[in-house]
Protein backbone atom coordinates (compact mmCIF):
# COMPACT_ATOMS: atom_id res chain seq x y z
CA UNK A 1 0.00 0.00 0.00
CA UNK A 2 0.84 3.86 -0.83
CA UNK A 3 -0.39 6.96 0.36
CA UNK A 4 -2.65 8.79 -2.26
CA UNK A 5 -1.22 11.28 -4.36
CA UNK A 6 -3.45 13.82 -2.67
CA UNK A 7 -2.09 13.25 0.53
CA UNK A 8 1.87 13.01 -0.49
CA UNK A 9 1.32 16.29 -2.71
CA UNK A 10 -0.17 18.00 0.37
CA UNK A 11 3.04 16.66 3.01
CA UNK A 12 5.74 17.81 -0.27
CA UNK A 13 3.93 20.90 -0.47
CA UNK A 14 3.68 21.34 3.54
CA UNK A 15 7.26 20.92 4.15
CA UNK A 16 8.59 22.66 0.84
CA UNK A 17 6.75 26.04 2.08
CA UNK A 18 7.82 25.48 5.63
CA UNK A 19 11.26 27.62 6.35
CA UNK A 20 14.17 25.26 7.96
CA UNK A 21 14.83 26.88 11.43
CA UNK A 22 13.96 24.94 14.64
CA UNK A 23 10.23 25.06 15.55
CA UNK A 24 9.22 26.61 12.05
CA UNK A 25 6.35 23.30 12.25
CA UNK A 26 3.88 23.67 14.86
CA UNK A 27 5.34 20.38 15.96
CA UNK A 28 8.70 20.63 15.91
CA UNK A 29 9.14 21.36 19.12
CA UNK A 30 13.07 20.77 20.84
CA UNK A 31 13.85 16.92 22.04
CA UNK A 32 14.24 18.55 25.81
CA UNK A 33 10.35 18.49 25.84
CA UNK A 34 9.77 15.80 23.68
CA UNK A 35 12.38 12.64 22.35
CA UNK A 36 13.98 12.97 25.84
CA UNK A 37 11.05 12.91 28.43
CA UNK A 38 9.39 10.04 26.16
CA UNK A 39 12.77 7.90 26.25
CA UNK A 40 12.56 8.14 29.97
CA UNK A 41 9.30 6.65 30.09
CA UNK A 42 10.47 3.89 27.47
CA UNK A 43 14.17 3.28 29.46
CA UNK A 44 12.63 0.79 31.73
CA UNK A 45 11.11 -1.65 28.94
CA UNK A 46 14.37 -1.66 26.83
CA UNK A 47 16.22 -4.40 28.17
CA UNK A 48 19.69 -5.57 27.94
CA UNK A 49 21.91 -4.96 24.94
CA UNK A 50 21.91 -2.07 22.55
CA UNK A 51 19.29 -1.77 19.22
CA UNK A 52 19.63 0.86 16.81
CA UNK A 53 15.98 3.47 16.84
CA UNK A 54 13.93 4.46 14.11
CA UNK A 55 12.13 7.57 14.13
CA UNK A 56 8.61 6.74 12.29
CA UNK A 57 7.61 9.74 10.26
CA UNK A 58 10.70 12.06 11.43
CA UNK A 59 9.49 15.01 9.57
CA UNK A 60 11.91 17.40 10.25
CA UNK A 61 14.24 15.31 12.13
CA UNK A 62 15.17 17.15 15.46
CA UNK A 63 13.48 13.73 17.45
CA UNK A 64 16.02 12.23 15.34
CA UNK A 65 19.06 13.85 16.35
CA UNK A 66 18.78 13.41 19.85
CA UNK A 67 18.16 9.69 19.33
CA UNK A 68 21.04 9.27 17.50
CA UNK A 69 23.20 10.42 20.45
CA UNK A 70 20.89 8.31 22.70
CA UNK A 71 21.17 5.27 21.06
CA UNK A 72 24.42 5.24 18.73
CA UNK A 73 22.11 4.81 15.60
CA UNK A 74 19.07 6.69 14.50
CA UNK A 75 17.43 6.28 11.22
CA UNK A 76 14.70 8.82 10.73
CA UNK A 77 11.84 7.69 7.89
CA UNK A 78 9.50 9.64 5.96
CA UNK A 79 7.97 9.34 2.75
CA UNK A 80 8.00 12.90 1.74
CA UNK A 81 11.32 13.78 -0.26
CA UNK A 82 10.80 17.22 0.92
CA UNK A 83 11.32 16.46 4.60
CA UNK A 84 13.86 13.90 4.20
CA UNK A 85 15.47 16.93 2.58
CA UNK A 86 14.64 19.24 5.51
CA UNK A 87 15.42 16.81 7.81
CA UNK A 88 19.41 16.55 6.00
CA UNK A 89 19.44 20.27 6.03
CA UNK A 90 19.02 20.63 10.09
CA UNK A 91 21.71 17.65 10.17
CA UNK A 92 24.62 19.03 8.48
CA UNK A 93 26.77 17.14 11.14
CA UNK A 94 25.48 14.08 9.77
CA UNK A 95 24.51 12.81 13.58
CA UNK A 96 21.35 10.92 12.15
CA UNK A 97 20.48 8.87 8.96
CA UNK A 98 17.37 9.61 6.77
CA UNK A 99 15.69 8.04 4.57
CA UNK A 100 12.48 8.02 2.16
CA UNK A 101 10.79 5.08 2.83
CA UNK A 102 6.83 4.62 3.00
CA UNK A 103 5.49 3.42 6.62
CA UNK A 104 2.93 1.75 4.78
CA UNK A 105 4.45 -0.34 2.14
CA UNK A 106 4.67 -3.59 3.93
CA UNK A 107 7.91 -4.80 1.35
CA UNK A 108 9.88 -1.36 2.35
CA UNK A 109 9.58 -2.20 5.84
CA UNK A 110 10.70 -5.82 6.06
CA UNK A 111 13.56 -4.50 3.97
CA UNK A 112 14.68 -1.85 6.58
CA UNK A 113 14.23 -4.95 9.37
CA UNK A 114 16.60 -7.11 7.12
CA UNK A 115 19.22 -4.67 7.37
CA UNK A 116 19.16 -3.17 10.63
CA UNK A 117 17.74 -6.10 12.64
CA UNK A 118 15.36 -5.37 15.54
CA UNK A 119 14.98 -1.97 16.70
CA UNK A 120 13.14 0.09 18.81
CA UNK A 121 10.67 2.25 17.23
CA UNK A 122 9.85 5.99 18.31
CA UNK A 123 6.53 7.48 16.46
CA UNK A 124 4.89 10.50 17.27
CA UNK A 125 1.50 11.83 16.22
CA UNK A 126 1.64 9.72 12.74
CA UNK A 127 -1.23 7.64 13.35
CA UNK A 128 -4.30 10.13 13.63
CA UNK A 129 -2.37 12.15 10.46
CA UNK A 130 -2.68 8.78 8.37
CA UNK A 131 -4.89 7.95 5.62
CA UNK A 132 -7.73 5.83 7.20
CA UNK A 133 -7.05 2.60 4.64
CA UNK A 134 -3.47 3.07 5.76
CA UNK A 135 -3.42 2.94 9.46
CA UNK A 136 -3.48 -0.74 9.64
CA UNK A 137 -0.27 -0.60 7.82
CA UNK A 138 1.47 1.67 9.83
CA UNK A 139 0.30 -0.66 12.83
CA UNK A 140 2.18 -3.36 11.23
CA UNK A 141 5.30 -1.62 10.12
CA UNK A 142 6.31 -0.95 13.85
CA UNK A 143 5.89 -4.85 14.22
CA UNK A 144 8.13 -5.57 11.73
CA UNK A 145 10.29 -3.07 12.43
CA UNK A 146 10.78 -4.30 16.50
CA UNK A 147 10.92 -7.94 15.50
CA UNK A 148 11.25 -9.89 18.57
CA UNK A 149 13.43 -7.65 20.80
CA UNK A 150 12.71 -4.15 20.39
CA UNK A 151 10.60 -1.83 21.86
CA UNK A 152 8.21 1.06 20.71
CA UNK A 153 6.85 4.66 22.21
CA UNK A 154 3.97 5.44 20.54
CA UNK A 155 2.58 9.29 21.10
CA UNK A 156 -0.99 10.31 19.87
CA UNK A 157 -3.51 12.86 20.15
CA UNK A 158 -6.76 11.88 22.16
CA UNK A 159 -10.09 12.88 20.35
CA UNK A 160 -10.07 16.10 23.12
CA UNK A 161 -7.71 17.36 21.06
CA UNK A 162 -9.57 18.51 18.27
CA UNK A 163 -11.38 20.95 20.69
CA UNK A 164 -8.02 22.71 21.61
CA UNK A 165 -7.52 22.84 17.91
CA UNK A 166 -11.02 24.36 16.97
CA UNK A 167 -10.96 26.85 19.75
CA UNK A 168 -7.45 27.88 18.29
CA UNK A 169 -8.93 27.96 14.88
CA UNK A 170 -11.80 29.57 15.26
CA UNK A 171 -10.10 32.71 18.02
CA UNK A 172 -9.80 36.39 17.33
CA UNK A 173 -7.88 36.88 13.75
CA UNK A 174 -8.33 33.26 12.79
CA UNK A 175 -5.96 30.46 13.56
CA UNK A 176 -2.22 31.34 14.70
CA UNK A 177 0.40 31.16 11.99
CA UNK A 178 1.52 27.66 11.91
CA UNK A 179 -1.71 26.41 12.52
CA UNK A 180 -2.95 28.13 9.77
CA UNK A 181 -0.02 26.61 7.59
CA UNK A 182 -1.10 23.03 8.44
CA UNK A 183 -4.95 23.74 7.13
CA UNK A 184 -4.03 25.37 4.64
CA UNK A 185 -1.87 22.33 3.36
CA UNK A 186 -4.78 19.98 3.77
CA UNK A 187 -3.09 18.26 6.73
CA UNK A 188 -5.99 18.77 9.35
CA UNK A 189 -6.00 15.91 11.63
CA UNK A 190 -8.04 13.16 11.12
CA UNK A 191 -10.50 10.73 13.28
CA UNK A 192 -8.40 8.02 15.37
CA UNK A 193 -10.57 7.27 18.00
CA UNK A 194 -8.67 7.00 21.34
CA UNK A 195 -9.31 2.87 21.64
CA UNK A 196 -8.29 2.63 17.75
CA UNK A 197 -4.63 3.33 18.36
CA UNK A 198 -3.85 0.56 20.83
CA UNK A 199 -6.43 -1.79 18.64
CA UNK A 200 -4.30 -1.41 15.85
CA UNK A 201 -1.24 -1.88 17.55
CA UNK A 202 -2.59 -5.42 19.02
CA UNK A 203 -3.66 -6.09 15.43
CA UNK A 204 0.19 -6.01 14.57
CA UNK A 205 0.62 -8.73 16.94
CA UNK A 206 2.30 -6.50 19.81
CA UNK A 207 1.61 -6.08 23.38
CA UNK A 208 0.75 -2.92 25.19
CA UNK A 209 3.42 -3.05 28.13
CA UNK A 210 2.85 0.22 29.40
CA UNK A 211 0.29 3.49 28.59
CA UNK A 212 -0.58 6.92 29.89
CA UNK A 213 -1.58 10.34 29.45
CA UNK A 214 0.63 13.40 28.30
CA UNK A 215 0.93 16.50 26.16
CA UNK A 216 1.81 16.34 22.98
CA UNK A 217 4.26 19.93 23.19
CA UNK A 218 3.39 22.40 19.84
CA UNK A 219 5.54 25.10 19.19
CA UNK A 220 2.38 27.64 18.39
CA UNK A 221 0.69 29.93 21.17
CA UNK A 222 -1.95 31.11 21.87
CA UNK A 223 -2.97 34.89 22.48
CA UNK A 224 -1.99 34.79 26.03
CA UNK A 225 1.58 33.63 25.04
CA UNK A 226 0.43 29.91 26.75
CA UNK A 227 1.69 27.18 24.83
CA UNK A 228 -0.71 25.59 22.34
CA UNK A 229 -0.27 21.57 23.83
CA UNK A 230 -2.63 19.34 22.82
CA UNK A 231 -3.85 16.08 24.94
CA UNK A 232 -2.13 12.98 23.91
CA UNK A 233 -1.95 9.21 25.08
CA UNK A 234 1.51 7.34 24.66
CA UNK A 235 1.83 3.57 24.77
CA UNK A 236 5.03 1.56 25.20
CA UNK A 237 4.42 -1.84 23.00
CA UNK A 238 6.39 -4.38 22.06
CA UNK A 239 6.85 -8.59 22.37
Amino acid sequence: MGVSSRYAEAWEGYWKDTPVAPGAAIWDCDAALSAEPHMELLAPYLGAGTLPMVDLGCGSGTQTRYLAKRFGRAVGVDFSAAAVEYARQCDPDGLAEFRRLDASDAAAMQRLHTELGDAHVYMRGVIHQCEGAARPAVAQAVGTLVGGRGRAFVVELLSEAKSVLREAAEGDGGPPPKLASVFAHGLTPGEVDDASVPELLCDAGLSVLARGRIELVMTEHRPDGSRMDLPAQWLVVGR
